[in-house]
Parts: C-alpha cells; structure tokens; sequence
C-alpha cells in the first residue's frame, strides 16, 4: 500500500501461507472427525465453546464500528462543526431499494441454512444439499448486489464521517458474507461425501451459526445505518431533540 520496496511480494508470500496453513488447519480437524474419530462429546462441547466466542469476538469488532457511528451521529466532533454528516450537501442511499433488498435476500437465507441444519438433523441428506445450494446463492446474489450498489451511491469513502463508517462496516460485512459462502460451500462438499452424520456435524452447525451471526448483524447495520442513519441526515428534528 505504501509501495515499499518488494513490499507486495512480502505480502503475497504472507497471505499465501496463512491461506496454506488455515487451510492445512481444516484438513487436519476434518480428519481428526471423519477418520480417527477423535471428536468425542468433550472434544465437540470444547469446539462449540470455542466457536462461540469467536463468534463474540467478532460481534465486538463490529460493535466498535457500530460505536463510532452512533458516536458521531449523537455527537459530532467540533473539528467538524458540530455537523453530521461534515458535507451538509451530502445524500445518503435510499434505504428502501438495494438495502432492503439485500435484507430480504440476507432473511431468506437465514431460512433455507435453518432448513439444512433440521434436514440434516433428521439424516435427510438430499434437502440438507438442496438447502445449502440455495443459502449459497443468495449469498452470493447479495455480494453481487453490494458491489452493484457501490457504483450507485455518490459518496466515496473519505467524503465525512457517515461515508468512512458505511463502507467500513458494509465491506467489513460483506468479507464476513465471503467467508461464509465459502464456509457453507466446505460444508456441502462434507454432505455431499457423507462425511456427516446425524450425531455428527459439527462443522456443519458452525457454518450455520456464523451464517446466522452474518444475518444478524445484517439487520442491525440495515436498521442503524440505513434507515436510523438516513433519517438523522435528512431530518433536522434529532437535532431538536440533543
């Protein structure tokens, strides 16, 4: 990014082996279930345990972004005039179109990995495949649609505050989106092997938690950022009210 020298080529090599070692990381876990029969209840309650808090983990890095909106929505800096957003003239995206759209697909999403996680539950194998295939492509629709919604909106990132934080927490969203696409398309190649049974998927009902934990702090980011945020930036009455 600063165009050191050799700098990208150190980059490469780096994100390559940790590429190289989660994913020799996963393979070694995967083989520990399937093929020595290592995971016993302990070992499954352990990875649970540990997934959630990664998941807590996660939660908190978004809070952080979620902070630094609201606090500079209910408190803009004097460095800015006390504005919010700095450009007075700026138009934040209709939260009724593409954004509500991306939550519709987001919800329905949230519905069919449910459906996998009952079908797989009950040894239903083929509606757990047909289940993940859908939740996999309208994951992959929302990408597409963010994407497409980046060429719409007229901000870029540096234009204010609001700009800095939206591209922040819906690129930082949309990578989680990424990851669990991926994470759902692993767990069908598991299915579609058999590698999972009804006493054992772990890796199955981690995918769904992270994919739920994707919806939710979806609605979150739609309902603070895209509808609060669009009204405190079109409406003068929250100043009235601070």
């Amino acid at each position: 990014m600063h165009r050191i020298e050799m700098g990208l080529f150190v980059f490469l090599i780096g994100f390559f082996l940790v590429i190289y070692i989660a994913r020799q990381w996963f393979f070694n876990v995967e083989d520990e279930a399937t093929l020595f029969g290592y995971h016993t209840k302990v070992v499954k309650k352990g990875l649970y345990k540990g997934f959630v808090l990664f998941l807590v983990s996660e939660f908190m890095l978004f809070f952080g972004f979620f902070w630094a909106f609201f606090h500079s929505a209910l408190s803009p800096s004097i460095v800015f005039a006390l504005l919010w957003p700095f450009d007075q003239a700026f138009v934040s995206i209709n939260c009724l179109g593409l954004p509500a759209y991306n939550t519709i697909l987001l919800i329905f999403s949230g519905l069919t990995v449910t459906y996998a996680h009952v079908s797989i539950a009950s040894s239903n194998h083929s509606n757990t495949l047909d289940a993940l295939y859908m939740t996999i492509t309208l994951g992959i629709l929302f990408l597409v649609s963010q994407v497409n919604e980046y060429f719409e909106i007229a901000y870029n990132l540096n234009d204010s505050v609001y700009s800095s934080v939206f591209f922040m927490l819906t690129g930082l969203h949309g990578f989680h989106v990424f990851v669990g696409v991926f994470l759902l398309y692993a767990s069908l190649n598991r299915v579609y092997n058999q590698e999972f049974s009804t006493k054992h998927y772990v890796g199955l009902v981690c995918s769904i938690w992270y994919w739920h934990f994707v919806d939710g702090v979806w609605i979150l980011l739609y309902i603070i950022v895209y509808v609060w945020g669009n009204w405190t930036i079109n409406s003068s009455e929250l100043y009235l009210l601070f």
